[in-house]
């Protein structure tokens, strides 16, 4: 905790935060939030309230206050819900979907800071405790706040917009990640409109027009609503979209009767629809063409994938935080862009509940077209080898992996200089190791 601030103790699956209020306070933590539990234990030289039993605090006379509550994560929640009623003046553009979220978010904030002063959230700050710290972030000078929504279960997005009470929804695409917790893609998508849904009519939803599940949330907002996407059924759309290899993509952008010509340092074709999004929102939060330009010509890379160079003049595409067959496809494709020989990494896809075989063999069959040369890592990446075989891949060019290890000395075996090398995988594969490997270049 820094000085004078406030220390919120939240229980959690490996550590209590109850254990360190006293560190807290010795490091100049004015006060903490705390259960009823701490009265067993309260922290030497501490005054202790009880709003619930004295409803005045006593005073301090310059000692830290640990204030008692039920539930600190509430309070937390609750204070931030408070702070947000405060800041009137600042307009909340909410973030979820399926996929992109973090970097739709940052270049929506790249966009909007073109004209306003503007708070976005930090990393993936995106649930019931990232996003209460962010909201309680928002000082008067800010107009507008940019903030990543994410869900496990029904009801989520609803519990933090009620915190953060959005003017401006997004929703990027609904695809079966996290099937397992929800069951169907019908489901997942209802959990999304709740974002929509909570938007006044004073307010905007700025929607993938080109995913039928994400159109389809218009109907549930009292919000004006906008379509974004390569369709010319949507307000917003893209022609012409170009990869410019690791310099970006450049498109023509048309809405009404208006077209600029746009180039953007996102990487992959499949980077259009974000910054389709993210222009969506300038156009609803009244921004010039020449001011949404700007800001999608200054986006960082995504954070996800990140390019790093190997012995030999290898090209390493890490895109190992995290996998799912649409983002592993676009992957590909991408990789399929740049000079060199491909060769693809491809971990276990978790976390598609039903979907899981069938997302397996669906990048498999991409895998022919876009590489030359196809590890798998893990049991159920095996049917990525097969069904690629099954497409014509020769066996002599696809090894299956048990693990890194075996993937690092196939890897050893095969690559060449200039080779270009995409290692993905679900975050539990932990294939950030094999990238680690090949920079390294040992086996």
């Amino acid at each position: 905790a820094s000085h004078g601030s406030l220390f919120v103790a939240l229980p959690g699956e490996r550590h209590d935060g109850h254990d360190f209020v006293g560190a807290a306070i010795a490091n100049g933590a004015l006060g903490a939030l705390v259960q009823p539990r701490i009265r067993q234990d309260p922290p030497e030289g501490a005054l202790l309230w009880e709003p619930a039993r004295e409803a005045r605090m006593p005073s301090t006379e310059g000692r830290p206050v640990c204030v008692i509550v039920p539930d600190t994560l509430e309070a937390l929640q609750r204070i931030a819900a408070w702070r947000r009623r405060q800041r009137p003046n600042c307009r909340v553009i909410g973030i979820t979907g399926s996929m992109g979220k973090t970097t739709t978010k940052e270049l929506v904030a790249t966009v909007v800071a073109q004209r306003y002063v503007t708070l976005k959230s930090p990393g993936n700050f995106n649930n019931e405790i990232g996003l209460p710290l962010t909201v309680l972030r928002i000082e008067a000078s800010h107009q507008r706040a940019v903030l990543e929504m994410g869900m496990y279960a029904l009801g989520e997005i609803a519990q933090l917009a009620e915190i953060a009470l959005p003017d401006t929804g997004i929703v990027t695409n609904v695809q079966p990640i996290h099937l397992e917790r929800l069951g169907s893609l019908e489901r997942i998508a209802q959990a999304k409109a709740e974002l929509v849904e909570a938007l006044p009519p004073s307010g905007a939803a700025v929607l993938n027009g080109d995913d039928p599940l994400v159109r389809a949330m218009g109907d549930k907002t009292r919000a004006r609503k906008l379509y974004y996407g390569l369709g010319r059924g949507n307000n917003l759309w893209a022609e012409g979209v170009q990869s410019r290899g690791l310099e970006g993509i450049s498109f023509c952008l048309h809405h009404g009767g208006e077209s600029v010509w746009v180039e953007t340092p996102l990487l992959g074709a499949h980077s259009v629809w974000t910054a389709l999004a993210a222009a969506g929102v300038g156009v609803v939060e009244g921004l010039s063409w020449d001011e949404i330009v700007a800001g999608l010509g200054q986006a960082v890379p995504p954070v996800r994938m990140v390019v790093k160079t190997g012995p030999g003049g290898i090209t390493i595409l890490d895109d190992t935080y995290n996998a799912n067959p649409v983002a592993t496809i676009a992957a590909l494709e991408f990789m399929a862009t740049l000079p060199g020989r491909h060769v693809a990494v491809l971990g276990d896809m978790l976390e598609l509940g039903s979907h899981e075989q069938e997302a397996h063999v669906q990048v498999g069959r991409h895998v022919p077209a876009l590489a030359q040369r196809l590890i798998t890592v893990g049991s159920r990446a095996r049917t990525v080898a097969q069904t690629a075989q099954a497409e014509g891949m020769s066996a002599a060019h696809i090894y299956q992996a048990d693990n890194n290890q075996e993937a690092v000395a196939c890897l050893a075996q095969w690559l060449e200089p200039g080779d270009v090398v995409l290692v993905k995988g679900s975050r539990s594969m932990g294939m950030e190791e094999i990238v680690a490997k090949l920079q390294e270049g040992a086996p």
